[in-house]
């Protein structure tokens, strides 16, 4: 029994850490769909309303909203990542125990 293939998990935690810095840094391309649309939206409210000569605080919550909105998928995302490279490594431990402990040897 060797050790748990954990590279995919870790491939996805390492991509989604990277998309959780991005999204830190204020850059779009991590963002879905749904959450481009709500950004893209919020800049363009504020702009408009500077443009006018209003003030864009309600942009600039909802702009706070949307980019932590982001962050927060993709902290879930990380955890849940991790909780299931523990769960295999554990799984691939508790397998590894029963084996050696069958033998009469």
């Amino acid at each position: 029994m060797g050790k748990p293939d954990t590279r995919r998990l870790d491939r996805a935690i390492r991509e989604t850490t990277r998309k959780l810095d991005a999204v830190r840094d204020r850059e779009m391309w991590p963002l879905d769909s749904r959450e481009r649309r709500a950004v893209l939206g919020a800049l363009a409210t504020g702009s408009y309303r500077v443009v006018r000569g209003n003030s864009p605080a309600r942009a600039e919550r909802k702009l706070d909203t949307a980019w932590q909105s982001a962050e927060t998928r993709l902290i879930a995302e990380v955890a849940a990542l991790q909780a299931e490279r523990r769960r295999v490594v554990s799984e691939a431990a508790t397998a590894k125990a029963a084996k050696k402990s069958s033998g009469w040897w």
